[in-house]
């Protein structure tokens, strides 16, 4: 088992943002964390990234307790930009190049051109959808063993998704797995082999994609619409 997460627990100002959450991800799969916006998904990956501390439960990757083996297996793209704006696109590249053993710089000056990003240009004269696509270059360079994108689609237009989505899938680690956190289903349902719901903290539905279909005679947006009524 690649990832697993055993009764987490977490609350803010006594409200639980998690509750009693059980999860597992193997190897060579794409996830889908779906959900609305605010029921924890957010939170859920930050502690899968020990961003956070749980008040109840553990995660292990690959049977160790998350920490410093898991920071250098698992590639994540945060929900906010976190680039410094005063840099560089390519002092970006250096500076993760430097940081991560497993940053594949050639790759990397390879997605800038596909992607249509300047490596001369500062973060500061980025618009926000070229700063989250400049963030995508970054977590998609890296030779990982899980890559965990939250909401990689939300700040860039429609006609832009389907070419950004096809980026991430011809460009992450083969026999690797990717967790993609998002409440725009439709756009990425065609990509996933599972599907996780959450709902107000606690996880209501997973299984496969194609099995959830079948039994349900619907395509996955359409379940979560039913299920949530959105």
């Amino acid at each position: 088992m690649l990832l697993e997460c055993k009764h987490l627990s977490k609350s803010f100002d006594n409200k639980k943002i998690l509750d009693d959450v059980n999860l597992k991800i193997s190897e060579g799969k794409i996830y889908g964390l779906l959900g609305k916006n605010g029921v924890g998904k957010s939170t859920l990956l930050k502690v899968i990234n020990n961003l956070l501390t749980i008040d109840e439960g553990e995660v292990l990757f690959e049977g160790k307790l998350i920490g410093v083996y898991s920071k250098e297996h698992i590639s994540y793209l945060p929900e906010r930009t976190y680039l410094d704006k005063d840099m560089k696109v390519y002092d970006v590249i250096n500076f993760f190049d430097e940081f991560y053993k497993d940053f594949n710089k050639e790759k990397a000056y390879k997605l800038l051109k596909d992607l249509d990003l300047d490596k001369d240009k500062t973060i500061s004269k980025m618009s926000k959808g070229m700063q989250e696509k400049l963030q995508l270059v970054l977590v998609m360079s890296r030779n990982a063993k899980l890559y965990i994108l939250d909401e990689p689609l939300g700040g860039v237009d429609p006609a832009t998704r389907d070419y950004i989505l096809d980026t991430i899938l011809s460009n992450f680690n083969e026999g690797a797995s990717m967790i993609i956190s998002t409440h725009l289903i439709s756009d990425i349902e065609r990509v996933l082999d599972e599907v996780i719901f959450i709902d107000k903290g606690k996880i209501v539905l997973t299984g496969e994609a194609d099995e959830i279909r079948k039994n349900e005679n619907a395509s996955i947006d359409e379940v979560f619409r039913r299920m949530f009524k959105c």
